[in-house]
């Protein structure tokens, strides 16, 4: 399996011949958008930050799109979605009023990875918990400003107990120093970032919420 980080939320996973698109970003997003084709999107939330499906369209590979909870098989790919709240992409005077953002597990290669989009709360829904327990990898939103701030983030990860911890976010999207801040916290200041992810499942044998940093990868 190989993971690339693309700066915002956008994450891509291969394994073999296939394709998985997390969050891409629309054209009317600020971000900037890397294309290429995948057989899966996910989208966590509906916000041109993240919902950029055409984006991951090329030629005849056109990706079987998944925006909300429920559970899906493609390809032999096992996705679960679950409903929480978020406050991202809200004005600070929204008061009460929270969107819809959607958790992923996906399970392929013998791994179990958890996308947790743009979440803003640490108090998750008792069926999402439950489908929490052994999570192989991690991708955890670092950042305030709508999503978990840098200590939420730390402590909700310690709680999941994943082998490794992936943070998104905080490039291009995130407050500035969140992703310093989170390393602090974790006891990881000296984490190196790599250009990209390459892992098997006996790679993870030992870890225990290992931090990951991932370079931005516009390709």
């Amino acid at each position: 399996m190989i993971i690339t980080y693309l700066g915002g939320e956008f994450v891509k996973v291969q394994f073999g011949d296939t394709v998985l698109a997390f969050n891409p970003p629309s054209k009317e997003s600020k971000l900037k958008a890397t294309r290429f084709g995948a057989d899966v999107a996910l989208v966590s939330i509906n916000h041109p930050d993240m919902n950029g499906v055409e984006q991951v369209a090329h030629g005849e590979r056109q990706p079987f799109t998944i925006t909300g909870p429920g559970e899906y098989e493609i390809k032999g790919v096992v996705v679960r979605g679950f409903a929480t709240e978020s406050l991202f992409g809200l004005p600070a005077q929204a008061g009460g009023e929270k969107r819809i953002n959607t958790v992923y597990t996906v399970d392929l290669e013998g791994m179990k990875l958890c996308f947790l989009g743009a979440l803003s709360s640490a108090e998750l829904p008792a069926n999402l918990k439950e489908e929490l327990d052994g999570i192989d990898i991690l991708f955890i939103p670092i950042g305030g400003d709508g999503v978990l701030t840098p200590s939420l983030a730390e402590k909700l990860s310690v709680a999941i107990e994943p082998r490794l911890v992936i943070p998104i976010h905080f490039e291009g999207m995130g407050a500035t120093g969140a992703l310093k801040q989170f390393l602090k916290e974790a006891g990881e200041e000296k984490a190196e970032a790599q250009d990209k992810l390459t892992i098997k499942k006996k790679d993870l044998e030992g870890k225990e919420g290992e931090v990951v940093v991932l370079r931005t990868n516009n390709q």
